[in-house]
């Protein structure tokens, strides 16, 4: 029998691979489930964005292959948000790279600057694709650690005392998932101070900037952030195309180089039409964000009363798409969730997912209808 890989023996399927997997079945089966569990944008893009990807489908160059470094008009696009939003100068030509979904990215960056034996600073409770692509590649993660009483901000101090000796790269996810936690222009300065006194790659994930937060922050605006910051963005969630696959890293240019080593030999560029849909969504007015984010207000307002009903606790200042709630004392996070799917018929998902330091937490995803979420508080009150 075909023996598999070695890599493959750390890594385990990704949780909601597996648990999507368990919901289609009861699904299938007749449980009328509702998916509480998933930040995956249930409501549509723009009709401008659709309309200029599909017109763009007549352009005489929408089915050829595509530029690596995608198009310049998109890089152009990118670096006109930055400027607009974030306050970061950014060259078109050399400080963006345009990826198939920031996913995609923290493969590429890793494969970029990690060999065997590398360390990699990874956030608990956090992303846990940082993890397991840090140990396909060899690299062993070093788990550095998030709590409510720091409002999940990482003890710098804490981590110097570490050998550091072996670490390259420190990821970072700000506004951060899974707890919403958001953090200051000072912070993003001692962190960049942190990473230029050890020689670490900072990379900062940053696709929740513009859901529920009126202050968006780049790590790239603080001075020198160039030398040793790269930051993730993605259109997925600020303009609901998380299907689409469109994200972008973005920083120095003989970082980006390198990185496009590794991407240019992993496909054979996004399609164009993507492109030009993206680029439409990237000159969105501030009406979009106002729009989508009252919606969101809404369904949060109700996920609070979900959460007050469950006996659970919560920062109602925390931002993005989910809510990151504290059972009640005693109360283990996977034990809550397969109770509350086998007698509620509703999935969300547990905490431990992001971490061992997420054990006692859920979170609550607000890409649902307030249609099913009304449904879910009836369920649960009843």
């Amino acid at each position: 029998m075909m023996e598999v890989a070695d890599r493959l023996k750390h890594v385990e399927e990704y949780y909601f691979s597996k648990k999507l997997r368990e919901v289609n079945v009861l699904k299938a089966a007749g449980k009328p489930v509702i998916n509480l569990g998933i930040g995956s944008p249930d409501l549509p893009p723009s009709e401008s964005v659709i309309k200029v990807m599909t017109e763009s489908l007549q352009d005489e160059n929408a089915h050829k292959y595509q530029s690596y470094q995608g198009l310049l008009e998109l890089r152009e696009a990118i670096t006109a948000f930055y400027k607009e939003n974030f306050l970061v100068t950014l060259n078109p030509a050399s400080e963006v790279l345009p990826l198939m979904g920031s996913k995609e990215g923290i493969m590429h960056i890793s494969m970029a600057f990690l060999n065997a034996g590398d360390e990699v600073l990874i956030p608990n409770p956090g992303y846990p694709t940082y993890a397991s692509v840090t140990k396909l590649l060899g690299a062993n993660p070093i788990y550095y650690n998030l709590d409510e009483s720091r409002k999940w901000l990482p003890d710098l101090n804490e981590i110097k005392k570490l050998d550091l000796s072996k670490v390259k790269i420190m990821w970072m996810n700000y506004p951060h998932m899974p707890t919403g936690a958001k953090v200051s222009e000072k912070f993003f300065e001692e962190v960049v101070d942190f990473a230029t006194e050890h020689d670490i790659l900072i990379v900062n994930d940053n696709p929740y900037s513009f859901i529920l937060n009126d202050a968006p922050k780049s790590i790239l605006s603080v001075r020198n952030a160039k030398d040793v910051c790269l930051e993730l963005n993605s259109l997925s969630k600020t303009f609901n195309m998380s299907g689409w696959r469109v994200g972008m890293v973005l920083g120095r240019a003989s970082h980006i180089n390198t990185i496009l080593k590794v991407k240019s030999n992993m496909d054979s560029g996004m399609f164009y039409g993507i492109q030009k849909g993206a680029i439409e969504a990237l000159k969105s007015s501030k009406k979009w964000y106002n729009s989508l984010n009252n919606e969101y207000k809404q369904r949060r307002e109700v996920l609070w009363e979900i959460a007050d009903a469950l006996n659970c606790t919560y920062d109602k200042n925390s931002s993005g798409l989910f809510v990151w709630a504290k059972l009640p004392n005693q109360i283990k996070s996977e034990d809550f969730i397969e109770k509350l799917l086998k007698e509620k018929n509703i999935f969300v998902a547990p905490g431990t997912v992001f971490g061992p330091l997420g054990e006692g937490y859920v979170r609550f995803s607000i890409c649902a209808s307030t249609e099913d979420l009304m449904g879910a508080l009836e369920r649960i009150k009843s």
